[in-house]
């Protein structure tokens, strides 16, 4: 038998080898090598295990209808051809693996997929019932993938103005405000099949959504946070909840004023990060968490990530990856400042991101987090 040319492989060699890949990239490399390979191998592959978020940057002009992805594994741009994000919306939230996009002058709401390009349209937002100049969408959170096949999705989205929680199901034509939610508007995952909100206080909004009406129940957990930075007078306080593995995490972001590299310019610093778990016990309460261990936190504008730093090349344990996450948005999308980095939950130090090089701090978009996937 003569040599066979690798192009020439079998497809059951050719999918026995895609399977062993563990990562997005290796996987459309491998698939990009020849017309067969490509042909043998689905688009979407469906056995990758968790990955690492990539970093979306703020749009250059300069790259015209590309966007930067930042792999932190790699420590590597990937530049994207993606006019649908690059002029004309704002992003106001990912989640599932899809940007959500508020297109300008528009009550009109996107999710988006930057692997896959693929558009689903969220109903709009009725504008005379909101004040347009204002971007009133904090953030909006998935259930579950829009790709999905075996579940429906629900999205719920944090409005800054009034603050209320609103949801929508897949294929509906109008959003329904959360009553009895109001003012829980700091942060809002999807835990255990319900949707948790909560406000400053630590107070969570248990939000079921399934049915025909909206049910809301309080939990008030005892909660002894310490608010003061030693030696710093605190500007203000940002609250994410976070899903570790099956336990609730209550994270408090602590910023105060410093001078910025820019003549006479002051602007918000990130000092520190709290981190409380919730006791669900008779008697709910905050309890104190001094150690993550080997998880990872990735914390923003995006719906907040858990990941074992086991997974993900190029990370490290007992960490916060955070980016900007400010309502206070100018009219053009622009935050005045840009706050980023690495919080060690061990020592409590802070380094920068890697992404930061090239990018200016002041008057941009902040960078997001969106996990790569594709599905």
């Amino acid at each position: 038998m003569g040599d066979m040319g690798w192009s020439q492989l079998q497809p059951e060699l050719i999918e026995m080898i895609s399977s062993k890949f563990t990562t997005y990239v290796d996987y459309v490399r491998f698939r990009a090598v020849c017309v067969k390979w490509c042909s043998t191998l689905p688009p979407i592959p469906h056995h990758l295990p968790c990955q690492l978020p990539w970093l979306m940057l703020p749009h250059n002009s300069n790259s015209s209808n590309r966007r930067g992805f930042f792999n932190l594994s790699e420590n590597k741009v990937y530049w994207l051809n993606l006019p649908e994000i690059c002029s004309g919306s704002r992003c106001c939230g990912s989640s599932q693996g899809w940007v959500v996009l508020l297109l300008q002058h528009s009550p009109n709401i996107l999710l988006f997929n930057p692997l896959t390009r693929v558009q689903l349209q969220l109903p709009p937002f009725r504008l005379n019932m909101i004040d347009p100049c204002l971007l009133f969408i904090k953030k909006v959170v998935l259930s579950s993938s829009p790709a999905s096949l075996s579940v429906d999705y629900i999205a719920v989205a944090i409005l800054n103005e009034p603050k209320e929680l609103a949801f929508c199901k897949k294929g509906a034509e109008a959003w329904t405000i959360i009553e009895d939610a109001d003012n829980y508007c700091e942060d809002v995952i999807y835990y255990n099949g319900l949707f948790y909100a909560v406000n400053k206080r630590g107070c969570l909004a248990v939000c079921d959504v399934s049915g025909d009406s909206p049910v809301v129940r309080v939990i008030k957990p005892l909660y002894r946070g310490n608010f003061i930075y030693r030696g710093s007078i605190l500007l203000k306080h940002i609250h994410y909840l976070v899903d570790s593995f099956g336990e609730l995490l209550f994270v408090t972001r602590n910023l105060k004023f410093v001078m910025d590299i820019e003549p006479n310019t002051r602007v918000h610093k990130t000092v520190g990060f709290e981190i409380s778990r919730l006791d669900s016990s008779r008697r709910p309460k905050w309890v104190e968490v001094k150690s993550l261990g080997n998880h990872v936190l990735f914390l923003g504008g995006n719906s907040s990530l858990c990941s074992s730093a086991t997974d993900l090349p190029g990370c490290e344990g007992n960490c916060i990856y955070f980016t900007d996450y400010d309502s206070k948005v100018n009219n053009d999308g622009k935050r005045p400042t840009q706050d980023s980095g690495v919080f060690n939950v061990g020592d409590g130090s802070i380094k920068p991101l890697p992404y930061c090089d090239g990018y200016s701090r002041l008057f941009l978009p902040p960078p997001i987090w969106v996990i790569t996937n594709p599905c």
